[in-house]
């Protein structure tokens, strides 16, 4: 198994710099905190319904690894996590004097608690191949993440696109809260 850096965006935008996809020896990617970000687009919903309209909320500092098996990509996984106190409400498409208010109420116990509740994380149980073509793939990936003291299942449609020493990969994951249909 051969260890190297990642950089990525989860949750909404997933990007990895993986180094190249030589040989097929399983590997493992640490992310790389100083260059991944997590990108959250939050609806009116759920955990941010006190604010009354979407926000967008940016993440540094994501930690954890993917472990790929190209040669079968059902047994690849990815780990990853971050503080949630790092959250940042980054104003896009509100009111630039509301970002104060909206970022201490979401770091606040009335929605994250974030005293009680620091991390947040992904945990992947399954890839699945949904297509494959000559630069990439779409896959499927299921796991657990786990906001706020619970954790919730996702599935996320993922594209990956391969060029060179470079996997990209998107993909949107809409998480509910408990509850919710």
């Amino acid at each position: 198994m051969r260890t190297q850096l990642v950089s990525g965006l989860l949750m909404v935008l997933v990007v990895l710099h993986l180094g190249r996809l030589a040989g097929q020896v399983i590997q493992e990617f640490q992310i790389d905190p100083a260059l991944s970000t997590v990108v959250v687009h939050v609806g009116r919903a759920g955990l941010f319904a006190f604010a009354g309209h979407d926000h967008e909320v940016a993440v540094p500092g994501v930690r954890g690894s993917i472990v790929l098996d190209p040669s079968d990509l059902a047994l690849s996984r990815v780990t990853m996590q971050f503080e949630a106190t790092s959250m940042r409400v980054t104003g896009r498409g509100e009111p630039q004097e509301d970002v104060p208010d909206v970022q201490r109420t979401m770091l606040s116990d009335r929605v994250l608690d974030v005293q009680r509740y620091a991390t947040i994380a992904f945990r992947s149980d399954r890839i699945s191949i949904q297509e494959r073509s000559s630069d990439g793939f779409r896959l499927r990936v299921e796991g657990r993440v786990t906001l706020h003291g619970m954790s919730r299942p996702a599935s996320i449609p993922v594209a990956v696109r391969l060029s060179g020493d470079r996997m990209t990969a998107t993909g949107t994951a809409t998480i509910r809260p408990k509850g919710s249909a």
